[in-house]
């Protein structure tokens, strides 16, 4: 691998260089931060207080606001605080360490969306066999799996990175370190690492996807055997899936199926991914979802009680 990198440090051209249009930025994606965060945290605190929220659905969404919380908060700050910079500079480790996280946490949610559908369809499908088949530590098993094959699928965007030899231009059109702009800048042909790239993401975000929609058409398709109630339960919670696994893997797809070319669309492509799917995240999920509206209101409701004992 060529650790001996002529190029130290990059610079991050970001969404725009206009002066006013990067104060735009700053209190958009400022705003749009810390709703990810309020949004994504209150889920977690909900479902790890109330005792309503215990069942293996809840303990596949708090993962995933967890995983979209550090998936955001990969890419949002930085571009936040650069926004406010005349030029913007990255060091190599930094873009590594910041290519690895935004991977990582990024294929976490993929795999918790996955679980999150073989939850619902064993749940659907199998009801007599449910509990025989799940358990707490089953589940505990297949999100410890899903870490370890998030950290290989990270270890493997690294693994390329370091074998693109830098010594040019180090201008990167974009407002975080990924593999994409990264191979404009090297001094090599990139043709393996191309097909390499799309092996490892676009192919596999693009199996996945169908795989995910495949199962939810068998899910929707059982529905028929249940009452109405059922049947409204169930899909209430199933088109909340389906949203936002066409939410993210729609720009993933998009993206990373075609590496070797770049358009002018695909940093608004990435922002919807990155910021916009964890901000939209806890929406969906609790407008849509009684179980969960109600906890928090409870939650609010307690804090409150206390607040006002302790006054």
């Amino acid at each position: 691998m060529h650790l001996n990198n002529k190029v130290t440090k990059f610079i991050l051209l970001g969404l725009t260089q206009d002066p006013v249009w990067k104060k735009m930025v700053f209190t958009t994606f400022l705003l749009f931060y810390l709703g990810t965060l309020f949004g994504n945290l209150l889920i977690i605190v909900t479902i790890k207080t109330s005792w309503v929220l215990q069942s293996p659905m809840y303990f596949f969404l708090f993962y995933l606001s967890l995983s979209d919380t550090c998936f955001c908060t990969s890419t949002a700050p930085r571009m936040i605080v650069d926004a406010l910079l005349r030029k913007t500079t990255i060091s190599f480790t930094e873009c590594m360490i910041q290519l690895f996280s935004s991977h990582f946490f990024g294929c976490l949610e993929i795999f918790i969306l996955i679980l999150m559908a073989v939850d619902r369809y064993v749940t659907i499908c199998k009801p007599l066999h449910y509990m025989t088949i799940t358990s707490h530590q089953v589940h505990g098993v297949l999100v410890a799996m899903a870490w370890v094959g998030s950290c290989v699928h990270s270890l493997a965007q690294i693994f390329l990175a370091l074998s693109l030899p830098f010594c040019g231009p180090n201008v990167i059109d974009h407002y975080f370190c990924d593999l994409q702009p990264l191979l404009k800048l090297a001094c090599s042909d990139t043709y393996v690492i191309n097909l390499l790239l799309v092996s490892n993401g676009g192919a596999i975000c693009t199996v996945r996807f169908v795989r995910l929609m495949f199962s939810y058409v068998v899910i929707l398709h059982s529905l028929r055997n249940h009452s109405a109630e059922g049947r409204r339960k169930a899909l209430s919670t199933c088109i909340s899936h389906i949203t936002m696994v066409i939410f993210f893997f729609g720009p993933c797809i998009f993206i990373y199926i075609r590496p070797a070319a770049t358009f002018p669309m695909d940093k608004m492509i990435a922002v919807f991914y990155t910021i916009g799917t964890p901000l939209l995240n806890p929406l969906i999920y609790t407008l849509r979802n009684a179980e969960v509206k109600n906890a928090m209101r409870k939650l609010c409701g307690s804090k409150r009680l206390i607040s006002d004992d302790e006054r």
